[in-house]
């Protein structure tokens, strides 16, 4: 795809573009025609356990901003999981292997309490910027870590900052990875295509619009302020349960320790939790039984289900 360097876009010519767009494309639609248990609606709650990575990934060194990481596992984790408990929820945490390193304990409670962990990176690295082999490397190292601190396989990718290279999808299928969760062509589950070609790995789409950093987002040096209260960052996350509830899709929420676990966020959660338990046919569950769900036929016996004992280990 060098052919066309020193071209602006206008200038490229068909072949060019398209093969640019065709490389990772949203394949089969897996929307099922009902969720577990009969359940309308399917919520799969996440939590980026970024941590200190967040200063580390470029080179940062702010004690301050390190302590920030420090507090979202000291105070942040352990609310959250607080109110997980109280509800019943399980939820999944994609976690840098360098956040696991630095809080093992934090990721053996966890998986303890009958929750996902999905990668995240080594070190929060944008893997865009990394030649493949690099990526490949580190991909396959955060999966090694996070397996040998919780005893259980991880078979999700979350890339940090949801950055994707045209080599992520090949890795992920080298990994044997059951799904990912890091693109945005839908908000229902679809399987991934490479270069035309299905993978069997499902994608669990994002959207910047239901993730809690885009309003709550913090960093003095680069001038960036919180702009959105969290009662109309409530609204929005709301607003778009109502309408996958209505659907009968599902719900997918970002959120990280170090945005949503403050004292004056942390209801958000709560509220999400309490106004689906309301409804009464709804499911949640981590991202790994979602792709399962949606996609049995590939999904066989990839991480943990409600029957599964904490520390168990995946079959590959």
């Amino acid at each position: 795809m060098t052919e066309c360097s020193g071209q602006q876009p206008w200038e490229w010519p068909e072949s060019h573009w398209r093969q640019l767009v065709a490389q990772i494309r949203a394949g089969t639609p897996l929307r099922p025609k009902q969720w577990k248990d009969g359940a309308r609606c399917a919520i799969a709650l996440s939590f980026d356990s970024d941590h200190e990575t967040s200063e580390l990934r470029d080179g940062g060194t702010s004690i301050g901003r390190l302590s920030a990481g420090e507090r979202a596992s000291r105070v942040g984790v352990p609310r959250i999981l607080g109110i997980l408990a109280k509800y019943g929820v399980r939820a999944t945490f994609f976690v840098p292997a360098v956040a696991a390193l630095l809080h093992e304990d934090e990721q053996r409670r966890i998986i303890a309490e009958g929750h996902e962990i999905g990668i995240h990176g080594w070190i929060h690295e944008r893997n865009s910027l990394l030649p493949p082999e690099v990526e490949r490397d580190l991909m396959m190292r955060s999966a090694d870590t996070l397996e040998k601190i919780t005893g259980v396989r991880p078979v999700g990718l979350r890339t940090p900052s949801w950055d994707f290279s045209p080599s992520t999808l090949k890795i992920e299928q080298e990994m044997g990875l059951a799904y990912d969760s890091s693109l945005m062509a839908d908000e229902d589950c679809y399987e991934l295509f490479c270069d035309g070609k299905p993978t069997g790995i499902v994608e669990v789409p994002v959207e910047w619009v239901r993730d809690d950093a885009v309003y709550f987002a913090m960093h003095r040096q680069q001038s960036l302020r919180p702009y959105t209260p969290p009662a109309d960052v409530f609204d929005v996350f709301r607003r778009e349960f109502e309408v996958a509830y209505e659907e009968g899709g599902l719900f997918q929420l970002t959120m990280h320790p170090h945005m949503t676990g403050y004292r004056s966020r942390i209801w958000i959660l709560e509220e999400i939790i309490r106004l689906a338990r309301s409804k009464g046919d709804v499911w949640f569950a981590p991202h790994c039984e979602i792709a399962r769900w949606v996609y049995p036929a590939r999904c066989v016996d990839t991480g943990p289900t409600e029957n599964t004992s904490p520390g168990r280990v995946a079959n590959r």
